[in-house]
């Protein structure tokens, strides 16, 4: 685990009622955020676990033993382990090269991004228990990044981002949309790999509803692209999740100037902060 925590985070974090996002701490924490991963991947949609997955409960990978986990507990949620609600998990450079590399260049080509020389952070394996998807708690977790990539000097973020479902064509409408409207820059654009290539521009532009295309988009990705995000180029089917993947990219001066500028407490300041 990256144990270099910004200043408060390891504190008592940014909170906004009974919810607290903060870097988890413990080994623990990490475990909780692993048995959320697996409710929500696997149990609720569908993914395909493997023998020790399935024996464990667990979503693990070799990424967590490098990556910081920002999770959200809810103090008085005794029913789940040490009240662990929401996660996203956080790989910078340092930890993608003990790792051996970023987690999305296993379908994406990140060349662009490695060369540009800007500060990178990965994000993914984001999720949120059933019962407290709301606004709150993603503006909540929203919080925490931006403190983190201020804290930390970052410029860029991207990952993976995923629409349910491995058959592109019926996804055709939404990845169109995202191939027209949102390509990333060139000096910036991953592009799937090629042996795993989906087209996204599968119709014509004008062939395409743009409101409803971006009104059917999962959540998580309608949000990185209201705060001026883009894609890469092409999308890779992942069948062991049930998705078709996209590769986000996002300038971080787009997050804090929406978020640093509400919440971000000086730091003589107590580390309590008022809800969004």
């Amino acid at each position: 685990m990256n144990m270099m925590l910004p200043l408060g985070l390891e504190l008592d974090g940014l909170r906004s009622g009974v919810l607290t996002v903060r870097i988890a701490l413990t080994p623990h924490e990490i475990d909780a955020a692993q048995a959320l991963r697996y409710a929500v991947f696997y149990a609720e949609m569908g993914a395909q676990p493997d023998a020790i997955t399935r024996t464990t409960g667990r979503d693990r990978d070799r990424y967590d033993e490098v990556a910081t986990h920002l999770v959200v507990i809810d103090e008085t949620a005794v029913d789940l382990p040490c009240g662990v609600i929401a996660t996203y998990r956080l790989i910078d450079h340092a930890a993608a090269a003990r790792a051996g590399g970023f987690y999305s260049a296993a379908e994406f080509d990140l060349a662009p991004l490695l060369d540009s020389g800007n500060r990178l952070l990965e994000l993914g394996r984001s999720c949120v228990h059933a019962r407290y998807r709301s606004g709150a708690v993603m503006q909540l977790l929203w919080r925490g990044i931006a403190e983190y990539i201020h804290a930390r000097g970052i410029d860029l973020m991207f990952g993976c981002a995923s629409l349910p479902g491995t058959n592109p064509d019926l996804l055709a409408d939404q990845l169109a949309y995202l191939g027209h409207t949102h390509l990333a820059p060139d000096d910036l654009r991953p592009r799937a790999l090629p042996g795993r290539f989906v087209e996204l521009r599968r119709k014509p532009s004008e062939a395409i509803d743009a409101r409803q295309a971006f009104l059917s988009l999962p959540p998580l990705i309608k949000g990185y692209l209201r705060l001026g995000g883009w894609v890469g180029d092409g999308a890779v089917i992942d069948t062991q999740f049930n998705t078709t993947d996209v590769a986000i990219i996002l300038r971080t001066g787009q997050v804090t100037n929406r978020y640093l500028r509400h919440y971000i407490r000086p730091r003589s300041e107590p580390a309590c902060s008022e809800a969004a």
